[in-house]
């Protein structure tokens, strides 16, 4: 490797280590933004249009039959949605599959509230399919009556794990076998 002195700058220049970038040499005004003119935009140009209520950053669905997929679940969760996701669960204790029912339609509009309230019902119907099928076998057989009680507990248990999960505004999904993907999210 030749090592050497740095190349010498030409007439009224600087050596190329200390070279300006083009957006601080003066006179050059690429990247300085024009009075009235958002960042980004050239001159003439219109900004883009926005819809009535809606803030900038929204995705518009795209032509030809496509919409953007959303996402199960967007931005902070409130309060008033743990509260009533929360109430999906902890309502099975006391009035069964009429808990999250009344949370699935009461807040339909809600992503993060239906998405619990589906599960809770999922869960509650599947208990109910148990001890339907069980409680009728179990007259034939007396020992059977013992699936829909460990059924029971082992729903219990769950309640309580995505109670907590949404109490935090969080989201678990619980097993299939307990509850049973019949109501889609």
């Amino acid at each position: 490797m030749a090592h050497g002195p740095p190349p010498s700058p030409g007439q009224g220049q600087q050596p190329g280590w200390q070279q300006q970038a083009p957006w601080q040499q003066p006179g050059n005004n690429m990247w300085q933004q024009q009075p009235g003119q958002q960042q980004g935009q050239q001159q003439g140009q219109q900004p883009p249009p926005q819809q009535p209520g809606g803030s900038g950053w929204q995705q518009q669905p795209q032509q030809g039959g496509n919409a953007p997929q959303m996402p199960d679940h967007t931005g902070p969760v409130t309060d008033e949605e743990k509260t009533w996701s929360l109430m999906a669960y902890v309502g099975q204790f006391v009035v069964s599959a009429v808990a999250p029912a009344v949370v699935y339609v009461g807040k339909a509009r809600s992503p993060f509230a239906r998405r619990h309230a589906v599960q809770g019902l999922n869960m509650s119907i599947a208990a109910i399919a148990v001890w339907f099928v069980f409680g009728l076998l179990s007259l034939a057989i007396g020992l059977l009556i013992w699936v829909p009680l460990i059924f029971t507990a082992v729903v219990m248990f769950f309640l309580v794990y995505a109670g907590r999960a949404a109490n935090r505004g969080e989201f678990r999904r619980v097993p299939s076998v307990v509850a049973w993907p019949l109501l889609k999210k």
